[in-house]
């Protein structure tokens, strides 16, 4: 692809980002998307014909860009108090930076599930084979050791996962109600967030935590 193509493609991914995240995925137009990135509908259809297929693109791009570093420490053997940090800082990183997905994901659980499967097959298989079974044994392995409480490691990941998601997903009630509207209190809450909810998980799964 040629640099013009590559400079068009990532203009349209960046104004379309900011639509989903401004408008929601079906308040978002391709037109209004077409003139944040300064170019006309026409050639924004000959990238993308549809605002699904871009959606498409956008989430595959994004998760695929969060995979290696992430994975890179799951199949390592870094201890695991080690691994769950850096899932969170890098979790929570990501949908920060992209809050449309979260949005996206609830909305279409209830509109259209079978897309949502289709949208995550690929996503899922890798995260299963590149990270999810290494990060399990080393769960079994410090709760045989009697350094972490029984727990199943789906468990884990569903307790880990929502602690992320809930407060982008209620960012309305959260923003308006608890911080006032106002934004840069909301957007400190969530930057902190990413020791707060690294140490709360694993403050509830230590052994010596519990024991005490």
């Amino acid at each position: 692809m040629a640099d013009q193509e590559k400079n068009t493609e990532e203009t349209i991914f960046n104004a379309a980002k900011e639509e989903f995240i401004e408008k929601g995925f079906d308040g978002t137009r391709m037109q209004e998307i077409a003139v944040r990135a300064g170019i006309n509908k026409a050639l924004l259809h000959y990238y993308y014909r549809t605002k699904e297929k871009l959606f498409d693109a956008i989430f595959d791009k994004v998760f695929k860009s969060f995979m290696p570093g992430v994975f890179e420490v799951m199949q390592s053997d870094a201890p695991l108090f080690h691994k769950i940090e850096v899932f969170i800082f890098s979790y929570l990183t990501l949908i920060y930076e992209n809050p449309h997905i979260p949005s996206f994901i609830i909305h279409e659980l209830n509109r259209n599930p079978e897309r949502l499967a289709g949208l995550f097959g690929n996503v899922m298989e890798t995260v299963k084979n590149k990270g999810f079974i290494k990060f399990s044994e080393a769960i079994k392995k410090e709760v045989e050791l009697g350094n972490i409480i029984p727990i199943e490691p789906e468990q884990l990941i569903v307790n880990i996962i929502a602690l992320c998601i809930f407060p982008v997903v209620a960012r309305p009630i959260l923003q308006g109600v608890i911080f006032d509207n106002d934004k840069k209190r909301y957007s400190e809450f969530l930057e902190n967030r990413k020791a707060e909810v690294a140490k709360f998980v694993i403050n509830s799964i230590s052994m010596k935590r519990n024991s005490i």
